[in-house]
């Protein structure tokens, strides 16, 4: 009931739709569904596959490829860097402290610092004395140069130049006037020839012939313009009118009676298309899931929970049956035969040993240091026992 109520309210229209689109939509969701379902399952089966591969192969291998490329490449030169240039360098430093700062610093303080004092000394007081020579020769050189050069020329230009450059200052004022005189007449004479003879016809040319001359020129492009004007826009206004009536017309009207609804039954049914195409997509992925979960609850209860089963109860008890009745048992008597074997062979040891020293000192003799001294008995590992 409802899954019934559900498509129902899928099939019925909604405020603002017409029928085309509840025609539309239930068969384009159907198709997209049939469409989808293959690709969407293929997906999810992608993804898992991919994850899988991500965790048992990729991720793995990475961590492996990472080690490996710490071991080939990082540490070798931490090492490098931790073991060898570091103390390196400060082997480097110290030598160089040792051999040429503390010198350095030695020969600054001691010989280069007293002899720069000196030689500063030096040269101060031979400046204080060329400076006093060169200050006694100075003042002696200005003394003559005062004598010999300034006195006389103060003399010369006071009673000599000054006056003769007056009167020269005077003789040229009075030509300057002179001329300024003439000039005036002369450019006065050429001022009233000039407007006599240039600017007296030229006013006269320009008021009573060019003026009336360019108005009637004006007037007459006036009338040409406006007729070109006239003319112009009524065969503008005729085409306009062509291009409106056999391009504008038939296009505007193609387009209000024939794009218009083409592109909004388009619109409508691209709408839906992408709709069902994302409605499928959830459905299917829906569907999807639940083939995965089935499959995967399949192969638990086929192959998982029954190995799980032979494991705890078949497999973990005759395990620890063989542990506990073969193993453990076994275990001990290898223990124990070790042990035998190894006290074998430390009496085998012990008694070559012996043997080697009393040939040693049947062919030799005993040792001078050891004559005197008790001999040391020999224990032999296992016989403790017996002689308690």
């Amino acid at each position: 009931m409802d899954m019934d109520l559900e498509k129902q309210r899928d099939v019925r229209a909604p405020e603002g739709e017409g029928c085309l689109v509840a025609a539309v939509r239930l068969p384009v969701r159907i198709v997209a569904l049939v469409v989808v379902l293959p690709v969407r399952m293929l997906w999810d089966a992608l993804v898992v596959a991919g994850r899988v591969v991500n965790d048992t192969v990729l991720r793995p291998v990475g961590r492996a490829l990472l080690w490996l490329g710490r071991a080939v490449f990082v540490w070798p030169f931490v090492a490098l860097w931790r073991y060898l240039l570091v103390p390196l360098g400060r082997g480097l430093a110290w030598l160089v402290n040792v051999l040429v700062v503390v010198p350095s610093v030695w020969l600054y303080r001691y010989v280069l610092a007293p002899v720069g004092r000196g030689v500063v000394w030096v040269l101060r007081a031979a400046g204080a004395v060329v400076a006093a020579v060169g200050l006694g020769v100075y003042r002696g050189l200005a003394w003559l140069v005062n004598v010999l050069v300034v006195v006389p020329s103060v003399w010369l230009y006071r009673y000599v130049l000054a006056p003769v450059g007056r009167g020269v200052v005077w003789v040229l004022r009075a030509l300057g006037a002179v001329v300024a005189a003439v000039g005036i007449g002369v450019y006065r004479g050429l001022a009233w020839l000039g407007n006599v003879l240039v600017v007296v016809p030229s006013v006269w040319l320009y008021t009573w012939v060019l003026t009336p001359v360019g108005h009637a020129v004006l007037w007459c492009g006036r009338g040409v313009a406006w007729a070109v004007g006239v003319l112009v826009g009524g065969v503008g206004t005729v085409l306009y009118w062509v291009a409106r009536v056999l391009l504008v017309l038939p296009a505007l009207a193609v387009w209000r009676w024939v794009l218009v609804p083409v592109g909004r039954v388009c619109a409508v049914v691209g709408r839906e298309v992408w709709d069902a195409l994302g409605h499928a997509w959830r459905v299917a992925g829906h569907v999807s899931r639940a083939v995965g979960r089935f499959l995967v609850s399949l192969l638990r209860w086929t192959f998982v929970e029954p190995a799980r089963w032979v494991y705890r109860s078949v497999l973990t008890p005759v395990g620890h049956l063989l542990r506990d009745a073969v193993l453990r048992p076994v275990a001990e008597a290898a223990r124990s035969a070790g042990r035998a074997v190894r006290q074998v062979l430390a009496s085998a040891r012990a008694s070559v040993r012996q043997a080697r020293a009393d040939v040693r000192r049947a062919l030799l003799g005993a040792p001078e240091e050891n004559r005197s001294a008790p001999p040391v008995p020999v224990r032999v590992p296992g016989t403790q026992g017996m002689r308690k």
